[in-house]
């Protein structure tokens, strides 16, 4: 095969193993026969199992396939992609450190949604979906749409997954947090759902993730070769 279909391949085996693995039934099964821990244990070694060859088949085969666009020399679009990689970041350290009840291992969330939840109830999954368009941008290859594309499919339907099924676990209790928030940024804000408060700013996930962006564009060319982003 090619190494685009190998891409491919890798990308829908990650995704496909998520989806498969957390839906509700497969994870009660295996939840009954292995426990919460091993559980996790095998969620991590399948997920591990599919990356790893996803990133090393895409760090053989950086930019394979026809290229679609090349944006690389126009200044705005390399700012705007720099501004979603921020954004992206923060929102991750801000999920990690405030997770999403939606999440498999999150214990159902008790009280009002406070700090990033109330940007969205996935940050998690909206961070990595932002990485992904970010890198998108800049790289009009075909292997690397199909790498960097990984991330917003896993992020959008991974996040829609999951709402479904803790509606079906959780019932009344999941459909007021949906009903409360919003999986895209800033809308539960924008309608009114939500009130922001300085309470909730994640002050140690702004500089977490600031930090770790200039230390990205520093790293970058040297990790990766190339320009930031590229």
């Amino acid at each position: 095969m090619s190494p685009v279909a190998w891409i491919s391949l890798w990308a829908i085996l990650f995704v496909a193993t998520h989806l498969m693995i957390s839906s509700r039934h497969v994870r009660r099964r295996l939840v009954a026969a292995l426990g919460d821990d091993a559980y996790r244990g095998a969620y991590s070694v399948v997920s591990l199992g599919t990356f790893i060859p996803l990133v090393l088949e895409f760090a053989w085969h950086k930019h394979a396939g026809a290229m679609l666009w090349n944006l690389r020399g126009d200044s705005p679009v390399r700012w705007l992609a720099w501004v979603l990689m921020l954004i992206a970041l923060i929102l991750i350290v801000a999920g990690l450190t405030n997770p999403s009840p939606a999440q498999s291992f999150v214990p159902a969330a008790k009280g009002a949604p406070h700090g990033v939840l109330k940007i969205t109830r996935h940050p998690t999954f909206v961070g990595l979906a932002m990485f992904g368009i970010a890198h998108m941008m800049m790289n009009g290859w075909v292997g690397d749409l199909m790498f960097f594309g990984t991330f917003p499919v896993l992020g959008i339907v991974g996040g829609m997954h999951q709402d479904q099924r803790k509606l079906r676990e959780l019932g009344a209790s999941y459909q007021s947090l949906i009903g409360a928030t919003s999986f895209f940024p800033g809308a539960a804000l924008i309608s009114g759902r939500q009130k922001w408060s300085r309470g909730d700013t994640p002050w140690a996930a702004i500089g977490i993730g600031a930090g770790l962006t200039v230390a990205l564009v520093i790293v970058h060319p040297y990790l990766f070769g190339g320009h930031p982003l590229g």
